[in-house]
């Protein structure tokens, strides 16, 4: 990535975090590197795709090491889960942003089909396989965007952890009963 084109990103995460996915546009963005709205048009052709370039840096992880493609398939979900969500709470409106991507990058993709893999592998259906992966992420997106709507100051984060794990894991529990696989298969 580009100095110039890395440093837009990083101040676009900035003021993500200051003023939210609705403040976060391509003029105050401009405002805040100097620069007229036109120029960031040069690193980034639209702000999709600046968006889309947020997400695939915020899930990258930084040492560019991907996550590790062993254990349990229940694990790993629960892994994936649960590092996905505090990925969005860091972030306000975290959950918004990482819901508006339209182009994945390579490393989401690769870890979206390392996890159907994994559940495959043990024993999961090939046809539930996907499902379960793409239900637990609608999981993971809808209970972090309505924590975040709800300013997530109001519940203890304890709370808000074990309730979160809770469906998680009643949602593994159904995927364990509809294929039949092991626990940790």
């Amino acid at each position: 990535m580009g100095e110039r084109r890395g440093q837009v990103l990083q101040a676009a995460i900035e003021l993500l975090d200051e003023v939210g996915l609705d403040g976060l546009t391509m003029r105050r963005l401009a405002g805040r590197l100097g620069v007229q709205a036109g120029a960031l048009y040069r690193h980034y052709p639209s702000k999709q795709a600046l968006l889309d370039a947020m997400v695939a840096h915020l899930v990258t992880p930084p040492d560019g090491a991907a996550p590790p493609l062993e254990g349990p398939w229940d694990e790993r979900l629960r892994m994936m889960a649960i590092g996905i969500r505090e990925l969005m709470l860091a972030h306000r409106d975290g959950a918004r942003l990482l819901s508006t991507f339209q182009h994945p990058g390579d490393e989401a993709v690769a870890a979206f089909h390392g996890l159907i893999a994994a559940l495959a592998a043990a024993g999961i259906p090939a046809e539930l396989a996907p499902v379960a992966v793409d239900t637990v992420m609608a999981y993971v997106n809808g209970y972090t965007t309505e924590e975040q709507a709800r300013k997530v100051g109001h519940w203890p984060k304890e709370q808000r952890d074990a309730a979160f794990r809770a469906g998680l894991e009643l949602i593994i529990a159904g995927v364990r009963s509809s294929s039949g696989a092991q626990a940790t298969g």
